[in-house]
């Protein structure tokens, strides 16, 4: 019998084959790999620093490049825009380039601007941010001379986002559409603030990871699920943080476009930071009168690795959601169709083992006040949990205007396990 049921599944993935992913597993396999090695190369000479940490992604980064180039051969991807078998003379392309180079650094110039009035951006671990843009900015502005007109010659429509906001600037008098800019702007407001935070909180991770003491972590399970969960971590805010750097059109994974509906913005940028309603004395900060699952079950080493298994499972789940990606993570853009990994068994991996991790970790219904604190924090995590459906909705009807997301999501209503079950339950 259960041989039939496996020949029928079969089958059944035949005629309905998922749609093709726009990363492949390969890619997010090699930027593993490259991390790793890295990781352990750091662990056995202690190396713990921010610098170390920033080797980490390019560890992670490189690999990824190499095999998305030489292995998937992405450049050659009809979704680049680029004709590498049809170069133009510079010339004919030099006016487009210098307009869309002004486009550029205007655009560049109020993220700086932005950076440079908001305190925040000064304090704690996002000054380790702006030291390295302070560092890399000179030579992103030369480098994009020579990258933007290379890339002109090789494009079918030069006249793009960038173009249309430096021809917008300078005045030209010529067809700009007002959405291309609009898009433009917002795809760099994304660039902007998540690789600021990415950039914050890479090194706490990594250096925790490495300095940890590993010597107690076979007989205390508390210590080795905090131990790999930190690593699960750390894979994901580099990949994460490779994503936000590496988003260029020659390697396909630029940003096609970021998400036009307020209500999408809204409900990203509260669950970070300047913004964050989650945090200490926030609106949605369910952490009062309650403690971890460590302090719940302390002296039941049984219980204790039980709920350690399963808070490691759920970060790897949320970890591999980001490895998935390859380079292409990012939050509130469209950069190409996942359906691999984790995306073929839900659309959103990443917050359902998320909101999981935080419900299984505190135990909201155990409180160390009274009843009413454990009513107000269960209320509470509910409410967090609310904003990640919100957001998950909000990033659905952006996707949607894709009809590759389109096909995609048909496809996993018929076929992927955790849409199933929400609708069994639902009926």
């Amino acid at each position: 019998m259960f041989h039939d049921a496996a020949l029928a599944g079969a089958a059944t993935r035949a005629a309905d084959p998922r749609p093709a992913s726009a990363v492949s597993t390969g890619c997010g396999v090699a930027g593993m790999a490259g991390l790793l090695l890295w990781l352990g190369i750091a662990r056995r000479y202690g190396m713990d620093g921010p610098y170390a940490a920033l080797v980490g992604i390019s560890a992670c980064a490189l690999p990824m490049v190499l095999w998305a180039v030489l292995v998937d051969k992405v450049h050659r991807n009809p979704s680049t825009g680029l004709a590498w078998n049809n170069a133009r003379p510079w010339r004919e392309t030099i006016d487009v380039s210098l307009t869309k180079l002004a486009g550029l650094w205007a655009t560049w110039a109020v993220i700086g601007l932005i950076y440079a009035t908001e305190r925040f951006y000064w304090e704690g671990n996002f000054a380790f941010a702006m030291q390295c843009f302070q560092v890399v900015a000179p030579v992103l502005f030369v480098l994009s001379v020579p990258y933007i007109v290379w890339l002109d010659r090789y494009a079918v429509d030069p006249k793009d986002g960038c173009w249309a906001f430096g021809a917008w600037l300078m005045g030209l008098n010529q067809a700009i559409e007002r959405e291309a800019i609009f898009n433009h702007l917002r795809g760099w407001a994304v660039k902007g603030f998540f690789l600021a935070f990415m950039l914050a909180i890479v090194p706490p991770g990594f250096g925790d990871f490495i300095r940890t003491d590993i010597s107690r972590l076979s007989y205390d399970p508390v210590a080795l699920a905090g131990w790999l969960i930190t690593l699960m971590f750390t894979i994901d805010v580099a990949f994460a943080t490779a994503g936000y750097i590496l988003a260029l059109r020659p390697l396909d994974s630029h940003i096609r476009s970021a998400t036009p509906y307020a209500a999408g913005w809204a409900a990203a940028l509260i669950c970070y930071p300047p913004f964050i309603l989650m945090s200490d004395g926030g609106p949605f900060d369910y952490h009062q009168g309650t403690e971890e699952w460590s302090y719940w079950f302390a002296g039941q080493p049984l219980v204790l690795a039980a709920f350690g298994v399963v808070l490691v499972v759920l970060t790897a789940i949320y970890a591999w959601a980001t490895i998935a990606f390859g380079f292409r993570f990012s939050n509130l853009t469209n950069r190409g169709i996942l359906t691999h990994g984790p995306y073929a068994w839900s659309r959103h991996p990443a917050y359902l083992s998320k909101n999981l991790f935080w419900l299984v970790s505190t135990v909201p219904v155990l409180s160390t006040g009274s009843l009413a604190d454990a009513a107000r924090a269960t209320l509470l995590m509910g409410g967090v949990a609310g904003v990640y459906y919100w957001r998950a909705k909000t990033e659905e009807r952006h996707l949607g205007l894709d009809p590759a997301y389109q096909e995609y999501s048909a496809w996993m209503e018929r076929n992927a396990p955790v849409p199933r079950f929400f609708r069994w339950l639902r009926s």
